[in-house]
């Protein structure tokens, strides 16, 4: 069992930066895969950003690549996701998520943080 909690959404302007972060309660990060998503009102769980247990292979979805940046450090069981140049439309709760696989869609995933706000003024 792996639980999830997402800290540092907030309030910002357009072309700031913020910084999210997901913390692991589990005995071992390594096994896992992680990713972010994130859901607009009205609109459907959308991938962002995803990175394998090394750290090593990232990826991103087009609207945020050059953007956003996800890494991860096992030792502390914390994942980020660095988030510059924000636009209105990244405007979302965003979830963290860990998978024993690798991927970029929702299904792949079995474990789920609460989601943190990101609200993003123009």
């Amino acid at each position: 069992q792996v639980q999830l909690v997402e800290r540092g959404g907030g309030s910002v302007q357009a072309g700031d930066s913020l910084r999210v972060s997901c913390a692991a309660s589990v005995r071992t990060l390594t096994r896992y895969a992680m990713g972010w998503f994130r859901q607009a009102p009205g609109k459907e769980r959308e991938f962002v950003a995803a990175i394998d247990w090394s750290g090593v292979s990232t990826a991103y979805a087009d609207s945020v690549k050059g953007r956003f940046t996800i890494s991860r450090d096992n030792g502390k069981k914390t994942m980020y996701l660095q988030m510059n140049s924000l636009k209105p439309e990244d405007t979302a709760v965003y979830y963290c998520g860990a998978t024993l696989g690798f991927g970029v869609v929702t299904s792949r995933y079995e474990f789920w943080g609460q989601g943190t706000q990101v609200t993003v003024s123009s």
